[in-house]
């Protein structure tokens, strides 16, 4: 009997692909996003953390969190790829949410509960040693999950035709929405246990997800189009900046003198006349330079023009990056004071159910979700439609439009606390008898910010960077998180130090809300986001490019089928 020919194998890569991959950022975000979401009600609850040391520990976590994305985009590049990074980021991802289970469950763990606040036992430092193991692991396997997550899933569209260049497009905008959907409806009910009914239920449901994140992302494994690592950027640029500083005294004269390394491979890349003194690392000054193999005898004085404009390309976004940062540092500021002003407001509907201060950071993910639907299902399919062409905003028109709602955001919010502020003392309460429900214009206000600035960046960082670079980007972008966390957190250190000269009350500080004056930080933050306009209005929207810049033979290449990602922006 003849032998049965084999199947053919199925295609890779495309939405078949994606459906894993989004499914997995969807279950992982559920699972870590209800700790992000609630994790200021849980130390103030179960730590007896309180004032300045517990905004300090939420934001330098949510920081470390992302700052460890240039660590995920290092390893995932140089050694073990995106998708082994992804693998051992979600283990560790689950086992630090097990941790924290264990916090929950283990009264010992904890310190006693407080019932007179201020004075509350803190934790032991054996105690302290649990959580923060616990949420390091959390940050560890956040530092592999975020750079390689949106990079994995650019890497299995053909960027080389246009119906995957607009696939890509959609992609960023449903990535966005597809977990936050999942968190939406999800987190309503595990931060409502968390804060109702039990931690240790609450911190088991996202244990859970973790595990079934895992589950799915290994069940799509044949679907993946996996790239092998081919060295890190990060080297590379280190590279850069050694050999062009070593060649400073070369004047750019010598360009029509001298020639630059070029390996065969990267014959067609084409050198951009920005940032010029960074060219130097690629002239070859002396013969001597190159062995007999044409390879370069010290990579430390010697770069590839690719190498060079690998590093304009990460040079070229800082600009912009700048402007992220300070509309992050808004989307900062609803995780901690928004949700401790909401612990201090009235959160009752009808006699007995209260809402858990977490819920109103939802309200930031629904108007991100329901903008997200009406641009992506209605205005641009629908003008399109009738005016015959691409009707999408520029990526400068919404980052503006994100600036601009960051600003009213802390307007707002700098005015609803004052009422809040005043509705207290006037009835001498703790609690204002004033709703939660007036919290919700500063986190649609929220919502709109990352809805409008956060989307655009991420596309602006991936689609600026060649493939090999798209880890690199999606660092990048997490960065701009954890900058923002790390400035929100120095900014509160010294604002609380600068107002509480002279025994006066510091504006920030302090376990009862009523006696800060958390409304002028909020001004304050708002002057920021001004400042932030004007930057961006006069240098940053300069560097938002929308065109690219590709060698002839390069044209031909994509034309017969081939990389596109060997051509660069000119900003």
């Amino acid at each position: 009997m003849e032998k049965e020919m084999a199947a053919p194998p199925k295609h890779k890569g495309g939405w078949r692909s994606i459906r894993y991959i989004i499914g997995n950022e969807s279950f992982e975000k559920l699972a870590s996003m209800s700790l992000v979401m609630n994790m200021t009600v849980y130390l103030r609850s179960n730590y007896n953390m309180s004032g300045i040391f517990l905004v300090n520990v939420v934001t330098i976590w949510i920081g470390t969190s992302n700052i460890w994305s240039l660590a995920g985009a290092f390893i995932s590049d140089a050694y073990i790829g995106k998708y082994r990074t992804l693998l051992y980021a979600s283990i560790a991802s689950l086992l630090g949410m097990g941790m924290m289970t264990l916090t929950a469950g283990v009264p010992s763990f904890r310190p006693p509960k407080c019932t007179h606040f201020p004075n509350c036992i803190m934790p032991e430092n054996w105690q302290l040693g649990l959580l923060f193991t616990g949420l390091g692991l959390l940050a560890f396997g956040a530092g592999g999950l975020r750079p390689c997550g949106i990079a994995f899933g650019a890497d299995q569209f053909n960027t080389t035709t246009a119906k995957g260049r607009k696939q890509l497009t959609s992609f960023f905008n449903l990535w966005y929405l597809s977990f936050t959907l999942a968190l939406i409806i999800a987190l309503t009910g595990v931060v409502y246990i968390q804060t109702n009914i039990s931690w240790v239920i609450g911190f088991a449901i996202p244990t859970a997800c973790l595990l079934f994140s895992l589950i799915v992302f290994l069940i799509g494994r044949d679907t993946y189009i996996m790239k092998k690592p081919e060295g890190s950027v990060f080297s590379d640029i280190v590279k850069v900046i050694f050999a062009s500083f070593k060649k400073r005294d070369i004047t750019y004269d010598h360009v029509s003198k001298h020639s630059f390394y070029h390996p065969q491979q990267e014959s067609n890349i084409v050198r951009t006349q920005r940032f010029k003194c960074l060219d130097k690392a690629a002239m070859i000054i002396d013969p001597n330079e190159l062995n007999t193999k044409g390879v370069p005898e010290n990579k430390w004085r010697l770069c590839s023009v690719q190498q060079v404009e690998n590093f304009k390309c990460v040079v070229g976004i800082l600009p912009i990056w700048v402007s992220g940062v300070g509309c992050m540092l808004v989307i900062d500021q609803q995780s901690t004071f928004g949700v401790l002003q909401a612990i201090q407001m009235t959160r009752t509907i009808g006699s007995k159910f209260e809402i858990p201060p977490g819920w109103m950071i939802e309200t930031a993910m629904v108007t991100l979700s329901v903008w997200i639907f009406i641009y992506e299902g209605i205005y641009v399919p629908k003008l399109m439609k009738l005016l015959k062409r691409d009707t999408r905003l520029t990526m400068v028109m919404r980052v503006r439009i994100g600036i601009i709602m960051s600003i009213l955001c802390m307007v707002t919010a700098g005015i609803i606390e004052r009422k809040r502020r005043e509705s207290a003392l006037n009835s001498h309460a703790y609690v204002a008898p004033l709703h939660v429900f007036w919290l919700i214009p500063q986190f649609m206000l929220s919502g709109l910010t990352e809805a409008f600035d956060s989307v655009a960046m991420m596309e602006f960082f991936t689609t600026q960077m060649p493939e090999s670079m798209r880890t690199v980007a999606s660092a990048i972008f997490f960065i701009t998180l954890s900058v923002s966390s790390y400035l929100s957190s120095l900014i509160v250190n010294i604002i609380h130090k600068l107002t509480g000269k002279k025994g006066m009350n510091p504006w920030l500080g302090g376990h009862d809300l009523n006696r800060n004056r958390l409304d002028y930080y909020y001004y304050i933050i708002a002057g920021l986001g001004v400042l932030n306009l004007i930057y961006f209005t006069f240098v940053g929207s300069k560097f938002l490019a929308p065109a690219k810049v590709i060698a002839v033979e390069e044209m031909q290449e994509v034309e017969e089928g081939g990389n596109l990602s060997r051509g660069y922006h000119e900003l």
